[in-house]
C-alpha cells in the first residue's frame, strides 16, 4: 500500500480534540508544571469543551497517558503522572 501511513485514532483525538486546542508537543515536555499550566490554559480558553476546564484538562492528560501505552518511555510517564498533581494544584484541588 503506497502513500502516507494511516494515523491512529488516538493520535487524531490528541491532535484534533473537539474540547481543547493543545500546545504543540505539550506531552513531550519534561517539566510537569509546564505541562499542567499549558493544559490549564488550553482548557480555560476553549469554547468547545463540554465540561469544566479542570475535568477537560485532566481527561486529556489521562487519555494521552493511557493511549500512549507501552510506547511511552517510563521516564516520560512519570513526568506525566506528576503533571496530574501539578494540574490539581493549578486548579486548587490538591
Amino acid at each position: 500500500m503506497a502513500g502516507k501511513p494511516k494515523e491512529k485514532w488516538s493520535q487524531d483525538v490528541t491532535d484534533h480534540s473537539d474540547a481543547l486546542d493543545l500546545e504543540a508537543r505539550v506531552f513531550e515536555q519534561h517539566d510537569p508544571h509546564k505541562i499542567a499550566v499549558s493544559l490549564k490554559r488550553s482548557a480555560e480558553h476553549s469554547d468547545r469543551r463540554k465540561s469544566s476546564p479542570y475535568r477537560s484538562a485532566m481527561s486529556m492528560l489521562t487519555f494521552f497517558i493511557n493511549r500512549a501505552g507501552h510506547n511511552l518511555p517510563d521516564k516520560q510517564k512519570r513526568i506525566l503522572e506528576r503533571a496530574k498533581d501539578e494540574l490539581r494544584k493549578e486548579f486548587g484541588r490538591a
